[in-house]
């Protein structure tokens, strides 16, 4: 069973900048795509970014031209760079992956912005 975790959230403030880690126990050559979910408290999970094996990006709207998404295969890992982070992006961060029919997710990481 593949596993990913996730790392790197926390509390900082408005305007401020955290990047995400999601590292998976096995190569992620074959896991396509792999992105970023968030879910807030009484909100339903959404999209956040994603990014293909060739390295195709997507990006929600609310997020674009502040968040960047990349992959680095050689240690497994995906990574969620957000800058100018927001009260409103406060949420749970899930990695998410593909690995054939499986729809792969990891245990979410914290991220509270304070106002």
């Amino acid at each position: 069973q593949v596993q990913l975790v996730e790392s790197g959230g926390g509390l900082v403030q408005a305007g401020e900048s955290l990047r995400l880690s999601c590292v998976a126990s096995r190569t992620i050559f074959s896991i396509d795509p792999m992105g970023w979910y968030r879910q807030a408290p009484g909100l339903q999970r959404e999209f956040v970014a994603r990014i293909t094996a060739r390295g195709t990006t997507t990006y929600a709207d609310s997020v674009k031209g502040r968040f960047n998404i990349s992959r680095e295969n050689a240690k497994n890992t995906v990574y969620l760079q957000m800058n100018s982070l927001k009260p409103e992006d406060t949420a749970v961060y899930y990695c998410n992956g593909y690995l054939g029919r499986s729809d792969l997710w990891g245990q979410g990481t914290q991220v509270t912005v304070a106002s």
